[in-house]
């Protein structure tokens, strides 16, 4: 009796050895399966389905979803060794949405960095070989798009590194220099005997300007030379002592500090008023705003940091846009001033109610009107609840509306 007692208390402890055996290897493993480190194993495009399919290259400023185990509690992600922005709320234990950087300098990427993932988690890490490809280049903005044979000039965009040719209203422009991250480009401009767009062809693609650059004439408003719609409002000079590198005549916006508040925009000096101008073809109405912008070379000789500059069509103020350069993004106050004359490119989608802080206007002809045609005002005003921290000396030049996209 005893014996089958103790046999069968003998039975029932190893059961319950083995039951603890088995419950710590489960525990264990998933210890080890929670503090596992990441593993990529493949790179699908992102969009809802069916459009999600795999890919075999990625480009910069493209989104993507990366697939695999232990994706959460990501650290860092970097692509060709430059880490990306990274958001928790797109993460999951098998997929990752990420940004790729918009940004790569593909040249100096050191070559073990080129074609990599690098995954960091906070257990562990990975790199997973992929292709990475530099896409075509972009052109965002021209410092001088109206220069003078002789002056530095620099273009700003996206992945202008490897260029293979590059022209500028026709012209070729052989000597230049690429910023290594491929954001710039810089170059001392020939002799031009024509107007034109700018082409930069690289390994990648090639980029176009959808206007011209040297030209004086296409979209011209008001030139205050041969196409003169000047009406009333600052004075016009054609000094090159007070703004050297000008074309003709220019008119010179000024004031002194305003007052908090201040928008008496028609005392002297501080308005260009135009008589009325086509700004867009009536053919062209029907396409989105931020297709057309506003351009004119400024030249501020000196610290700029407070007053505003706006532009409005026919003194109509439920719309304008505001040209604040002195104004960081953050919202500091920055001094601003040109080294010459620089280009300005407002689209019209800039041309905002609520004091140019509102909502654009829902069309073209919304802001235009069926013709497309008003005149023009570019016009100062202090927007803030204090004085402003300085006066305005800007001279302004060609005055126009082109087609940006």
């Amino acid at each position: 009796m005893n014996k089958s007692i103790f046999h069968h208390l003998y039975k029932s402890f190893q059961f319950v050895v083995l039951a603890v055996i088995v419950t710590c290897l489960q525990s264990a493993c998933k210890k080890d399966e929670a503090g596992a480190g990441p593993v990529i194993t493949s790179v699908r495009n992102y969009a809802a389905s069916p459009a999600d399919t795999l890919v075999n290259t990625i480009t910069t400023g493209q989104y993507v979803v990366l697939i695999g185990h232990n994706l959460r509690d990501a650290v860092q992600i970097s692509f060709n060794g430059v880490p990306a922005t990274i958001n928790s709320v797109m993460f999951s234990d098998t997929s990752a949405a990420v940004l790729v950087p918009a940004v790569i300098p593909f040249p100096s990427v050191p070559a073990e960095s080129l074609n990599t993932i690098r995954y960091v988690t906070t257990h562990g890490a990975t790199t997973f070989t992929f292709s990475i490809a530099a896409p075509p280049p972009s052109i965002t903005a021209i410092s001088n798009e109206n220069a003078h044979e002789g002056d530095s000039v620099y273009i700003t965009g996206l992945n202008l590194f490897f260029v293979e040719k590059f022209t500028f209203a026709g012209t070729s422009v052989t000597q230049f220099k690429e910023a290594s991250d491929g954001t710039s480009l810089g170059f001392v401009l020939p002799a031009l005997t024509q107007g034109g767009p700018v082409t930069i062809a690289t390994k990648s693609g090639t980029a176009t300007t959808p206007f011209n650059v040297n030209d004086l004439k296409t979209g011209m408003l008001c030139n205050f030379d041969d196409i003169n719609t000047f009406s009333w409002g600052a004075n016009t000079e054609n000094s090159s002592t007070d703004f050297p590198g000008n074309n003709g005549y220019y008119a010179v916006l000024q004031n002194d500090p305003l007052p908090a508040g201040d928008g008496n925009w028609w005392n002297g000096g501080r308005s260009i008023n135009t008589n009325e101008v086509q700004w867009v073809p009536v053919d062209s109405l029907n396409v989105p705003a931020d297709q057309y912008a506003v351009k004119f070379e400024i030249n501020v000789p000196a610290a700029w940091t407070g007053t505003s500059m706006y532009v409005v069509k026919d003194y109509n103020f439920d719309y304008l846009a505001r040209y604040e350069p002195w104004q960081a993004a953050d919202g500091t106050v920055v001094p601003f001033t040109t080294k010459g004359w620089q280009t300005v490119t407002i689209p019209l989608s800039l041309l905002r109610s609520n004091d140019g802080k509102g909502s654009a206007a829902g069309s073209l002809t919304t802001l235009l009107g069926n013709n497309g045609s008003g005149a023009i005002s570019i016009q100062t005003k202090n927007f803030t609840a204090a004085p402003s921290t300085s006066g305005l000396r800007a001279a302004v030049d060609n005055i126009r509306v082109v087609k940006i996209k």
